[in-house]
């Protein structure tokens, strides 16, 4: 028992293990995160509706998304920005390896009437076909990447962008990470929950890594059959390291903004967003 609890409670190299899709895979823990995505009243998943709709509107705007214009939505999940975009005329793809959100989505958007192309495959290994006006990644999805997935991400987006083309997304900043703490924590829940639909005890410990501006949530679950570790890592940026990083891909940052609504940028806010564009 005392070797099991050390191995729960180690401390992994930073980005040592990625269980990402497991998160989306899951055939229990993709339906709560689908009820997550589509409860608007709270800012998990896709945000609160307000804050949706916010968002979209100042892409249209801002983008002026209309009928001559091509969308990719990576990490689309169930449509909720999608279908938004989709109104404005513009074609939109939306990418997401979730089975589950896929399906929502492909229903949604028929009963719309609205000719959205959603892709079923994991955005790390898929290739666009044509070029973009617009591509967009929201809710802080590039912070969950190791780098090296990163930046083949970037270069994917760089050959999609169309001429004058704009990727936009947001960031976890340095901010947050400095609120950041570590802590363990223990928990049973009897007749399920998140994890599964059966009886588990859940390990939960955060390590922050200074050095690398690095945070991980890792859960270890344990059920009557089977144990599962899940790693969820959070990279923090400023717009420094980002510009850095999006440089590497050959993309410099267009814009740099409090968020993906178009908000103004706040220093001392734990998020933020930019454009960037080759």
């Amino acid at each position: 028992m005392f070797n099991q609890l050390e191995l729960i409670n180690e401390r992994p190299a930073v980005f040592a293990h990625m269980t990402v899709a497991d998160l989306w895979t899951d055939p229990h823990v993709s339906e709560q995160m689908l009820r997550f995505h589509l409860d608007g009243t709270v800012a998990v998943s896709s945000g609160t509706t307000e804050w949706i709709e916010a968002a979209t509107t100042w892409m249209a705007r801002e983008f002026r998304l209309g009928g001559n214009s091509r969308v990719l939505d990576l990490g689309c999940g169930p449509g909720l920005y999608a279908i938004r975009l989709a109104r404005t005329g513009a074609r939109v793809t939306g990418v997401d390896f979730s089975a589950r959100s896929i399906a929502y989505a492909r229903e949604a958007a028929q009963k719309a009437g609205l000719p959205i192309d959603y892709v079923h495959h994991d955005y790390l290994a898929y290739e666009p076909a044509g070029r973009f006006d617009l591509v967009t990644m929201i809710m802080r999805d590039y912070c969950a990447m190791e780098p090296s997935q990163r930046l083949a991400l970037l270069r994917t987006i760089g050959s999609a962008l169309a001429s004058g083309g704009a990727f936009v997304f947001d960031v976890d900043s340095t901010v947050a990470f400095a609120n950041m703490a570590e802590e363990v924590s223990y928990s049973h829940s009897p007749r399920g929950g998140f994890w599964s639909a059966e009886a588990f005890f859940e390990f939960h410990n955060r390590f922050v890594y200074p050095d690398e501006r690095v945070v991980l949530d890792k859960f270890v679950v344990v059920e009557a059959n089977r144990t599962r570790t899940l790693f969820n890592w959070i990279q923090c940026f400023d717009p420094t390291m980002l510009a850095a990083e999006l440089g590497e891909a050959g993309l410099r940052i267009d814009a740099t903004l409090g968020n993906v609504t178009g908000a103004p940028f706040d220093p001392a806010s734990p998020e933020f967003a930019v454009v960037a564009r080759r």
